[in-house]
């Protein structure tokens, strides 16, 4: 799988001596500058779903330690490609993350393979009232060993909203897990993501962000778990010279501090990695 996947996300390179391939992704480009020039120019955080617009290769990493010391280290949680194929519209490709875990009766492997869509309602850029509001639809296939992954499929839509204030903004998203099957088992979990991100100077993105999951049916139902992460975002920084450059990376970290009674872990952290182009 991630053979396939390095191989589309080289294609590109490799067909772009042709003419009409060149074309084609010269219009792509073009297209993908003229969407995000009407929207904020924030930078995606930590672990709050972006409400606006990427086109991004990322790749996370983390680290959950639970109350009885257990750690699990979970690479590339769920990340992948996000594309702007069409005007207003993002379809992201979220490669299976791959799971270790400290304790020996807990077999590592893969998780869920994921894919989700993205669709801006409404947006203005920083002179024209700087927010965004969209809606997206997460979809994942249980793709999943060892029970690292979910037993079924499962359909996600969200609502995100964001607004800034000069060098501040604010976005929040809420969003439902909804299984095709074993609903007893799995629940119905609502998530509550939100953060306030401060720009300072050219790169730096401090940020704090409030995570909440509301739990219906299943094992924890009626519960509520919520995490607090603050955080640090770097990027765009650029690696090509010009002014319409695309391309640039970015990098960040964070620590999830649980701040509810109920918690499935106390404590975490995060890293990312982004390829923006």
């Amino acid at each position: 799988m991630r053979r396939i996947f390095a191989a589309v996300l080289l294609f590109p390179a490799a067909v772009a001596s042709s003419p009409a391939q060149s074309s084609f992704f010269d219009g792509w480009e073009a297209r993908t500058s003229a969407t995000q020039s009407k929207q904020p120019a924030w930078v995606p955080s930590l672990a709050t779903t972006y409400v606006a617009l990427i086109q991004v290769y990322r790749t996370d990493f983390s680290r959950q330690i639970n109350s009885s010391h257990a750690t699990t280290w979970n690479y590339d949680s769920s990340k992948g490609a996000c594309l702007i194929p069409w005007a207003r519209t993002e379809f992201d490709i979220n490669l299976p993350p791959f799971l270790t875990h400290s304790t020996p009766s807990t077999v590592d492997g893969a998780g869920d393979l994921s894919f989700l869509g993205k669709y801006r309602i409404l947006t203005g850029d920083a002179g024209h009232g700087d927010y965004v509001v969209s809606a997206f639809v997460l979809g994942t296939v249980p793709t999943g060993s060892y029970r690292n992954g979910s037993t079924d499929a499962s359909v996600g839509p969200g609502m995100g909203f964001g607004k800034g204030f000069g060098r501040f903004d604010a976005q929040t998203t809420i969003s439902a897990t909804l299984p095709t099957g074993d609903t007893a088992t799995l629940g119905r979990p609502v998530a509550w993501n939100t953060v306030g991100q401060y720009h300072l100077g050219r790169y730096f993105w401090p940020e704090t962000e409030l995570n909440a999951t509301y739990f219906h049916g299943g094992p924890n139902d009626g519960k509520q778990q919520d995490l607090i992460t603050p955080g640090l975002v770097v990027g765009k920084i650029p690696l090509r010279s010009g002014e319409n450059s695309r391309l640039g990376f970015g990098l960040g970290g964070g620590a999830q501090i649980a701040a509810s009674h109920f918690h499935t872990y106390n404590h975490g952290l995060i890293f990312t990695g982004r390829l923006l182009f």
